[in-house]
């Protein structure tokens, strides 16, 4: 993947316009989505989505999905699963 930081309205901490990062394939040629990262969470936006119609997850939640190996594991099954 490459990963490109958009737009870069932050001092030392995140403010609520937060950091935009653009996430493209490997040959640089797809773009996957974007993810914006603000202090109330982050959202990603698949594709050329917008950042109002993105999924948003709040820090509390990213963390408990983050928190250990076999929950990240259980998140991306039920997300898979889901998308297909």
């Amino acid at each position: 993947m490459n990963v490109w930081i958009k737009k870069f309205d932050v001092d030392m901490q995140v403010k609520s316009n937060g950091i935009e990062l653009e996430i493209r394939s490997t040959n640089g040629e797809t773009q996957i989505g974007d993810c914006y990262a603000t202090q109330t969470g982050l959202t990603w936006c698949k594709g050329k989505t917008t950042k109002p119609k993105g999924v948003k997850v709040s820090w509390d939640d990213f963390a408990v999905i983050c928190t250990s190996e076999d929950t990240l594991k259980a998140a991306l099954r039920a997300a898979k699963q889901t998308a297909q």
